[in-house]
């Protein structure tokens, strides 16, 4: 029987939203070896004009010292065979000021037995230092 997304229960497409849902919980819970169990050692990574390889990147952005997780809200969360395409928004807190903000994001993953294997995506790391105080809350003068 489908669920609400129209995917059926039990189904590869299913499994692999689980698993995205258990890596983005990890930026709440900054449990690691929940992160091991859902991303694989060589994990690829693209994105902010970037590409690098390997779990110890996604590691060390959920284990960011100084800043928390306050929240996470999956907006929208669509599988369709080996990927998963989720937006969602983050609440952030600078512990050092208390400041708060959120931030939103854009990802795909490509799973491969039970593991994220490559992902894609943009956040807006902008709106996120000016809303922390990390940057001047005004316009770019180009």
């Amino acid at each position: 029987m489908a669920d609400r997304s129209g995917i059926e229960a039990g189904t590869e497409q299913e499994r692999n939203i689980e698993v995205v849902r258990r890596y983005l919980r990890t930026f709440v819970t900054k449990d690691l070896a929940e992160l091991a169990e859902v991303v694989a050692e060589d994990v690829e990574i693209y994105g902010s004009g970037t590409a690098v390889r390997g779990r110890r990147y996604p590691e060390a952005a959920v284990s960011s010292p100084g800043l928390t997780v306050l929240d996470q809200q999956i907006l929208e969360i669509f599988a369709a065979e080996d990927r998963v395409v989720v937006s969602m928004a983050q609440t952030y807190r600078r512990d050092a000021t208390g400041a708060t903000t959120v931030q939103s994001a854009c990802k795909m993953y490509r799973l491969a037995g039970g593991r994220i294997v490559q992902f894609w995506g943009e956040q807006d790391t902008y709106g996120l230092l000016r809303g922390l105080g990390l940057l001047p809350d005004e316009p770019i003068a180009f």
